[in-house]
């Protein structure tokens, strides 16, 4: 790998881990485009540490309360922690069971282009979903976004993307959706990085290349997350799916053209 490879694997990786464009579908499609050799997956696991050092910044205030409130046996932080660990599980299990099998669709551009076009229609849906009224979501709905989230482990499939769609549409409001969502990302991000830390080794990639990685994904997933909030605020949520949309047309016609 080289360094070039690695600063722009690392933007892509920071900015759609957030955006709901899909991180697993860019990083398949980029790898094919730049011909990035298959081997160690230690990078893939540094990056993916950095988008929730990301995630953890935004939300430090958040997540210190919830902390503090668990500690002190406060019913509302109670309630949000049974929440997260209900919607933890779908994705724990689908993680632990299903991993190995889904990493071979990433070699498959056909199916995270179609995956894309998937995404881009469950985004342009969340036009249609009333504005909630709701902090968090209900024990049944909770479980629903964990399933979305685990629904997330077929390239393609925006992980941001779903959870989201699957909380609005469940009445949360837009920022409290969000909020849930990245809150269950980190012990999904985190958990996915313990899993595959048996596979790590030594690829050739230098410790200044990971680092740099590291970096450069926490940087621009800060952003990205900043940026989608903004969205999200502005009820534009659903703009993101013309992007998904044009992208997933463009992979379904290289792959056709190059059949």
């Amino acid at each position: 790998m080289t360094f070039l490879s690695v600063i722009v694997l690392a933007i892509i990786q920071g900015l759609t881990e957030f955006l709901p464009i899909s991180s697993s579908g860019h990083l398949a499609l980029a790898g094919m485009i730049m011909k990035v050799p298959e081997g160690d997956i230690t990078f893939e696991i540094v990056v993916h540490l950095g988008t929730l050092m990301a995630v953890l910044a935004v939300y430090r205030k958040d997540l210190v309360e919830l902390a503090a409130g668990i500690l002190r046996k406060k019913r509302e932080s109670l309630v949000l922690a049974g929440l997260l660990l209900t919607g933890s599980i779908p994705a724990g299990v689908a993680g632990f069971l299903l991993a190995d099998s889904i990493e071979k669709i990433f070699d498959n551009p056909l199916i995270v282009s179609v995956m894309l076009l998937v995404t881009g229609c469950i985004l342009f849906s969340t036009r249609f979903a009333k504005r909630g009224n709701r902090d968090n979501p209900t024990l049944i709905g909770s479980f629903i976004v964990g399933i979305s989230q685990a629904m997330a482990i077929m390239p393609g499939i925006s992980r941001s993307g779903f959870t989201i769609s699957t909380g609005l549409f469940a009445g949360i409001k837009r920022e409290k959706a969000a909020r849930f969502s990245f809150f269950l990302s980190i012990p999904a991000i985190a958990g996915a990085a313990v899993l595959k830390l048996g596979d790590a080794g030594s690829s050739g990639i230098d410790t200044f290349m990971l680092i740099t990685g590291f970096v450069i994904s926490a940087i621009t997933g800060y952003f990205a997350l900043m940026i989608l909030l903004r969205f999200l605020r502005a009820g534009k949520f659903s703009v993101f799916a013309w992007y998904c949309w044009l992208l997933g047309l463009t992979g379904l016609t290289v792959v056709l053209i190059g059949s």
